[in-house]
């Protein structure tokens, strides 16, 4: 999880749906960006991730990835209702169950802007939509987060070992 970031559950996204069927959905990526209205939902993933970090600790978690795509035709002016959104989600969840409890992510880009899984910051309600603000994934190093070292551990010299003459002018060692 990243640092100091509030990050959402499946659950908690799709409660927000259910608890508002009849809004539009709508995502904004960006500062007045929005995912075209004619968006389709065309899949919905849930990865496995299992990954050995820079300190040398494995790491294993699951996402639920929520895929958005434009279409280069323009189907709609208005985006799809929550609850369109939820039969498309009951559709993929008779198939395979989706663990409420793990992060998810929304996967979208377009032509003027590169693909990228971002985060549900939160929602906002007007009279008839929802609109999703999604904010960035950031890269982090665990190692640090834990409060170690990044990447392979310095060697430590004990003071035992260390002849004498070791350090001098001459020995090359500083």
């Amino acid at each position: 999880l990243l640092k100091n970031q509030i990050i959402m559950n499946w659950s908690e996204f799709k409660n927000q749906l259910v608890q508002h069927p009849n809004l539009h959905l709508q995502f904004q990526f960006g500062e007045n960006q929005f995912v075209h209205p004619s968006f389709h939902i065309t899949e919905i993933k849930q990865n496995a991730i299992t990954s050995v970090d820079c300190g040398g600790k494995m790491n294993a978690w699951t996402e639920i990835i929520l895929q958005l795509w434009e279409p280069s035709q323009k189907e709609s002016p208005r985006s799809m209702t929550a609850a369109k959104a939820l039969q498309i989600i009951n559709v993929v969840e008779k198939s395979l169950p989706l663990n409420p409890n793990v992060t998810v992510k929304i996967e979208f880009g377009n032509d003027s802007f590169d693909t990228r899984q971002m985060h549900p910051q939160d929602f906002q309600f007007s009279e008839d939509e929802i609109i999703v603000n999604l904010i960035a994934d950031k890269t982090q190093c665990k190692a640090i987060d834990r409060g170690e070292t990044c990447g392979t551990p310095k060697q430590k010299v004990k003071l035992a070992e260390v002849t004498a003459g070791c350090c001098t002018p001459e020995s090359g060692c500083c």
